[in-house]
């Protein structure tokens, strides 16, 4: 009990927010209205004490070494991390909400100009889905409108370009990192689908409009992205096997870590909850060799079967503690 929430916390020191996209009302402890999570994180021989103080819908503090972050944004990417967990099904299952987020959770953490545009679009984005909601069917204050349109423009160029470019040099490797994982040779592909590839946002915000007021929503923009995940030429969702389907979301994560590698002056963490239950041995091997024959920094496994970790990693001969949680309390 409590691996899942171990592996979170320190994600949550990384990131500022919980792996997992809930609220930070629903990350806080039962019956609490607070909580205070603290690691150690060395990097270029020097250590840092980051502490994350969260009161939900109040107050959030991240600070290192006793200095707080006036910026929550200014935290992210010092200390790169990917999380690998069984709920990473959702990239392929579920809707373009959760693609976006892996495209935006691996660039957030490699280009402080994409994360701040893309913080500056969702503000704005915010603000004109409530001019539209504001009318209600009535008067809408259509100067305000073009305004916001206008503002909306420039982070839209820097996001899409950078997405594209992101994608261009994610696809090489993911394909290295599928056909290593599922030792098969079936062609796989990751295209980025966009509404503003070749189009103008000021002319499809203009075409869009009439629905927009409609609708009381903006629906077109970069927050309309998607990846477009396919295997064999067709759709992944509907044509993979089960064992195609998990070595497709490996490979995904750990390409990601790859490019966010590639970035950074740190090896980011790597966190891998419980995906031993989900993968047969062949892909177990794979991926313990693939781990363990490059240069992938800190690890973190979590499982349930206490002697199965011990097992897998001893042909290795890695470095490694053990940990055992017991009543959610942590024992080495």
């Amino acid at each position: 009990m409590g691996k899942t929430n171990l592996l979170d916390a320190i994600y949550y020191l990384c990131m500022c927010k919980s792996n997992f996209g809930i609220t930070d009302r629903l990350v806080v402890k039962d019956s609490t209205n607070f909580f205070r999570v603290e690691g150690t994180f060395s990097k270029e021989k020097k250590n840092y004490k980051v502490v994350a103080k969260v009161q939900p819908k109040s107050k959030k503090e991240i600070e290192i070494n006793g200095a707080i972050h006036s910026k929550l944004a200014d935290h992210i990417g010092l200390f790169p991390v990917v999380m690998i967990t069984p709920f990473d099904i959702e990239l392929a299952m579920d809707g373009s909400e959760v693609r976006r987020k892996f495209l935006d959770n691996s660039l957030a953490q490699i280009d402080r100009v994409y994360l701040t545009a893309l913080l500056q679009y969702n503000r704005i984005l915010r603000q004109r889905n409530a001019t539209l909601k504001s009318a209600n069917g009535g008067n809408i204050d259509y100067a305000l409108l073009d305004t916001l349109d206008e503002q909306l423009l420039n982070p839209t160029a820097i996001i899409t370009q950078k997405r594209k470019t992101f994608c261009e040099s994610f696809l090489p490797v993911f394909q290295k990192y599928y056909k290593i994982i599922s030792n098969e040779q079936e062609p796989v592909d990751c295209v980025y689908r966009s509404q503003l590839i070749g189009q103008e946002l000021s002319v499809l915000l203009q075409q869009h409009r009439e629905r927009d007021v409609y609708l009381q929503r903006s629906t077109v923009g970069v927050h309309k992205d998607d990846l477009i995940f396919t295997i064999k030429e067709k759709p992944l969702k509907k044509f993979a096997s089960q064992g195609q389907l998990k070595s497709y979301i490996l490979a995904l994560k750990l390409a990601q870590y790859h490019l966010v590698k590639s970035r950074k002056d740190s090896l980011p963490i790597l966190l891998l909850d419980d995906i031993f239950d989900k993968l047969d041995n062949n892909r177990v091997q794979q991926l313990l060799t693939l781990l363990f024959s490059n240069n992938f920094g800190q690890i973190f496994f979590t499982d349930t079967h206490e002697e199965r970790l011990l097992d897998l990693l001893q042909p290795y001969g890695v470095s490694s503690k053990r940990f055992i949680i017991e009543e959610g309390v942590v024992k080495e």
